[in-house]
């Protein structure tokens, strides 16, 4: 394994903050691992852990067989991390902020070459441009061959592709699985829930804690109910008759449609001819739809959302 967690907590204002809430995972040699969730969900104060800038109040993690504070200088020869914020020196040429960063790696451009030529010869073309003045993509693009020109054996993206086009957004993900082919683990954290499919596994995360480990398609196969999507006219007016329904077990607005399960299965088809019948709604439409990784995200929550009630009564 590259990277072992185990039961690692983190708390902020003595306490009163919990970002990490007793998480556990392991990455393999080679593997895309993604950590998915919103703000807050705990994905960088994992990260800074991992890459020895901050301390867990308890647990321990390993990365590369290193303990994370006892051999923490080992640790960041060994790892590229590139921050959710743009952190490079932005006064700085394209060209001078690799050197610089080579440099403090006792390595050498041209050493490494090789590692990042793909994504070089993308920003090549800007070399003496000054860092700051570079877009959202090839800001991004700059950072990962800063975090990649030292050969690192695990590479930490913490959102990296957060407030990039989508086109830029692509292309990255390419720039990764070919990584991937270079026997490089990494460990990309990501907002962005249909990114989830292009990692190798997943582990969805919500106030600090994991709600579950798997690969994508193993998640998706999880969802234990049949989902439907609709849609109608007045969308709004559907959504409150739908969440009325006592038959209904959830329903929510999922872009221009609502996703909704039943509290039983059995029936559902007799079950969405009735209620299509009885709503009465201009241009309404019911149909069976295989499961996102956003509706498992969205399902795991409640569920625990449900159990945290329970549990405090």
């Amino acid at each position: 394994m590259m990277v072992e967690v185990n039961n690692i907590n983190k708390t902020y204002n003595e306490g009163e903050i919990t970002a990490v809430n007793n998480v556990s995972f392991a990455v393999d040699k080679g593997e895309i691992f993604g950590l998915i969730g919103p703000d807050g969900a705990g994905k960088t104060s994992i990260f800074r852990i991992l890459t020895t800038l901050l301390l867990p109040d308890s647990g321990s993690a390993r990365v590369d067989d290193l303990d994370v504070v006892k051999d923490y200088q080992e640790i960041r020869r060994r790892v590229g991390y590139m921050p959710g914020k743009f952190s490079l020196y932005q006064d700085l040429t394209v060209e001078e902020n690799l050197r610089f960063f080579a440099t403090v790696f006792n390595t050498t451009l041209e050493e490494n070459y090789h590692l990042i030529e793909d994504i070089y010869q993308q920003i090549a073309p800007f070399k003496t441009r000054r860092a700051g003045k570079l877009s959202g993509g090839m800001k991004q693009k700059l950072a990962l061959c800063c975090a990649l020109i030292h050969r690192p054996q695990v590479l930490f993206l913490d959102e990296p592709t957060t407030g990039v086009d989508v086109v830029s957004r692509k292309e990255f993900w390419e720039m990764l699985r070919k990584l991937k082919q270079q026997n490089i683990s990494i460990l990309v954290s990501t907002p962005y829930m249909d990114e989830a499919d292009l990692c190798d596994r997943i582990a969805l995360m919500q106030n600090g804690s994991i709600m579950s480990i798997d690969t994508p398609a193993n998640i998706v196969e999880s969802f234990p109910k049949n989902l439907y999507a609709a849609k109608a006219g007045d969308i709004y007016t559907l959504l409150k008759q739908l969440q009325g329904d006592e038959v209904v077990e959830s329903c929510f607005a999922f872009g221009e449609a609502l996703h909704l399960t039943f509290k039983s299965d059995q029936d559902a088809d007799n079950t969405v001819k009735r209620i299509v019948a009885e709503q009465q709604l201009d241009d309404l439409e019911i149909s069976r739809i295989t499961p996102t990784i956003e509706d498992s995200f969205i399902r795991l929550m409640r569920e625990n959302a449900t159990e945290t009630e329970t549990d405090g009564k």
